[in-house]
């Protein structure tokens, strides 16, 4: 994944090193090229688009056509839709905002399910999630960390690594969220004698 070269992988396996020495929570941070190849909803558009297609033609030459040139131009417009929607920066763009986001949210939680966030010693796993053409960046605690810290508190993490996925800083996104949910984390889950590290500290990439 090129947005993340290895240079800067290191840096936020660096960052969360740091950042679990100082509290018994674990802290994962994952990143997804997108979270959905999008196929369905621009060939939907692509049909739409064909299916005006009669209406085009009575529309802007009202007298009678065959109806077999109106079903052969139906099929060269959508082929030429379908084939052009297959360009990833045309899919993503006709796909909205609130589809984008449900998917990259549905795919957070998997995240946090697959990589057994769920199952630290004393519920205190972090995830921090960015889909990258979805330009999402999400921050999700565990039970533990919940009973004990507003959900809210991590809207600053948020907002600060949205902002940096907007300006294709990726990696300093990372860092400084992790370093963020490092210090809230710290104050309310300060490490132990037994402080185990329980998950892995670099990034995972999802191609």
């Amino acid at each position: 994944m090129d947005f993340i070269s290895m240079k800067d992988r290191k840096r936020i396996a660096r960052a969360i090193s740091s950042a679990e020495k100082k509290t018994s929570g674990e802290i994962v941070a994952v990143v997804a090229g997108s979270s959905d190849d999008y196929r369905f909803l621009p060939i939907m558009w692509a049909a739409l688009v064909a299916l005006a297609v009669p209406f085009m033609f009575f529309t802007l030459a009202p007298w009678p056509w065959p109806s077999t040139y109106v079903y052969a131009a139906q099929i060269a417009v959508f082929a030429a839709l379908a084939l052009a929607v297959q360009w990833w920066p045309l899919r993503i763009a006709l796909v909205p905002r609130a589809v984008k986001r449900a998917r990259a949210h549905r795919h957070a939680m998997e995240q946090f399910l697959a990589h057994n966030l769920h199952t630290t010693k004393g519920r205190t796993g972090v995830l921090i999630f960015v889909s990258e053409a979805e330009r999402f960046a999400e921050v999700i605690a565990d039970e533990g960390i919940y009973k004990k810290v507003s959900p809210e508190i991590w809207d600053e993490a948020v907002e600060g690594l949205a902002a940096d996925i907007a300006r294709d800083e990726v990696a300093d996104g990372f860092v400084s969220a992790i370093e963020l949910c490092g210090g809230v984390l710290a104050k309310h889950f300060p490490p132990s004698n037994r402080n185990k590290n329980e998950l892995p500290n670099h990034l995972i990439v999802l191609e």
